[in-house]
């Protein structure tokens, strides 16, 4: 097939490790026909920091275009599916987890997990309220955990400086305050050491943000409603990070009425972004399909949307977790 109209939309997920950590990519690739799979594209994502992977008992010609693209088989018994928690009995065979189960409550915090859970909550505050650099740099003081892993990820970044960052000012001075609220709240989600969620958490807010500002920029939208995009995506599992009701959680915030009513009622255009997202991630064909024709985004646009955010979340990834898992 080569018209755009008929290549179907990619599903992709990210696969933890045994350990939890997010560290392969697995096509969805049942429903793809050998002349609609977008070769480049996976070539593209083949190249990223993650091993890519397609379920075995492909037709021939799909695994033949995958297997030349880079991305390599994946037998039934190296594949563990959990909704529930990351197993601590694994079979032996079991390579990796794929399934939602860092989306479980997470254990409740007792001593520094909770005071650090309440800090956590304290630099969302701030940075939704703009606050002053001083206020927010002072908090982290106070979380030496958030403050390693924001310097981490600016220095592995690179950021064209030449030289390293090695103070929270500076940070600040060469992100700005536009991409350093963006970081922070990425932080929330990497900064918990004690929450095994924690890894497969910051992979799946990294694309569902990153995508959600990517259709809204393929919308038309102006870059205000794509910042906004980014941050719906992003808040959108504040509820699940901290174990409340996403609604507890936003109500100190100070953020518009637009981001909140598509956070709490899926209302508007941005609660449209948010509901192909989570069609994409459900791999919700009929979902996708129709949010996709209202923004009118055809699919072969929506798949590189998609590689893109994979691949940016994978740079955020490597940053907060030093090399990739081989």
């Amino acid at each position: 097939m080569t018209a755009t109209t008929a290549m179907p939309p990619v599903f992709l997920h990210p696969l933890a490790d045994r350990n939890g950590v997010p560290s392969a990519l697995l096509l969805d690739a049942a429903s793809l026909q050998a002349g609609a799979v977008q070769t480049s594209l996976l070539q593209e994502l083949a190249s990223g920091s993650m091993s890519c992977y397609y379920r075995a008992g492909q037709a021939e010609a799909v695994h033949q275009i995958l297997d030349e693209a880079g991305w390599k088989p994946l037998p039934a018994d190296k594949l563990h599916h959990s909704d529930t928690a990351l197993a601590a009995d694994l079979p032996a065979s079991v390579a990796w987890i794929d399934g939602d189960w860092f989306l479980a409550p997470p254990p409740k915090p007792v001593g520094n997990q909770a005071a650090s859970r309440a800090l956590a909550l304290q630099l969302v505050q701030l940075v939704s309220a703009d606050a002053d650099t001083h206020e927010i740099e002072a908090l982290l003081r106070q979380d030496p955990t958030l403050s390693y892993h924001l310097l981490r990820l600016v220095n592995s970044l690179g950021m064209g400086t030449g030289r390293r960052v090695t103070s929270f000012s500076q940070a600040i001075l060469i992100l700005g305050r536009s991409q350093l609220r963006r970081w922070l709240n990425l932080m929330l989600f990497s900064s918990r050491e004690a929450d095994q969620r924690s890894a497969m958490l910051l992979a799946r807010v990294s694309v569902r943000a990153r995508a959600m500002e990517l259709l809204s920029k393929a919308a038309g939208q102006d870059k205000p409603h794509q910042e906004q995009a980014f941050m719906t995506g992003m808040f959108s599992l504040l509820g699940v990070l901290f174990g409340m009701p996403l609604a507890e959680v936003l109500k100190p915030l100070s953020i518009s009425v637009s981001v909140q009513q598509a956070l709490l009622a899926r209302e508007g255009e941005l609660g449209q972004l948010l509901d192909v997202v989570e069609a994409a991630e459900h791999d919700d064909l009929a979902a996708l399909t129709q949010g996709l024709q209202a923004l009118q985004i055809d699919n072969a646009g929506f798949n590189q949307i998609l590689a893109d955010a994979y691949l940016w979340m994978q740079g955020v990834s490597v940053g907060k977790a030093g090399a990739p898992h081989a």
